[in-house]
């Protein structure tokens, strides 16, 4: 004789097909997101490069620029420069050279200048197309703005 009460029913097991679908669609989901972040971040990475490289020449070309005074005065140990013959020629200078695709427009920012007489210094500014996630930053209104600060001098040395 048992004393036994009623018997545990198994259970059903649940059904979990179409599961591992929702994973693995979430898993490319975030991997998309990644690699769409990871193209943008390096894109903005190079464009900011190709910005140093023109802030660099136009640093370089200012820096060798005479002030208009250097012909009244002569030129002691480095080429005297002044804000305006920096500002005017680093324009030239950027104006010059072809703006990349990446990169939409580019200016000369405050700063350009020469704070001392003897340094130029070239400050540019400008906004980075990004790809893949550009547009979508485009209809939020937000844009991708670089700011990039070179300096160059010249020095004159006497044989």
């Amino acid at each position: 004789m048992s004393a036994a009460g009623p018997r545990p029913t198994r259970r059903a097991p649940r059904d979990e097909r179409g599961t591992i679908s929702l994973y693995i669609l979430g898993l490319a989901v975030i991997a998309m997101v990644l690699i769409a972040g990871t193209v943008a971040v390096t894109s903005a990475h190079l464009s900011r490069m190709r910005m140093l490289d023109v802030a660099d020449g136009a640093a370089l070309a200012a820096a060798n620029a005479l002030d208009d005074a250097a012909y009244q005065q002569g030129v002691g140990d480095v080429v005297p420069l002044s804000d305006a013959s920096v500002r005017q020629r680093a324009a030239q200078y950027v104006e010059s050279v072809e703006r990349p695709d990446s990169i939409l427009g580019w200016r000369l920012a405050p700063g350009t200048g020469s704070p001392d007489g003897r340094t130029a210094v070239v400050a540019l500014t400008g906004r980075a197309a990004l790809p893949m996630i550009g547009p979508a930053l485009a209809d939020l209104g937000v844009s991708i703005r670089i700011t990039v600060v070179s300096s160059a001098r010249s020095d004159v040395v006497t044989p």
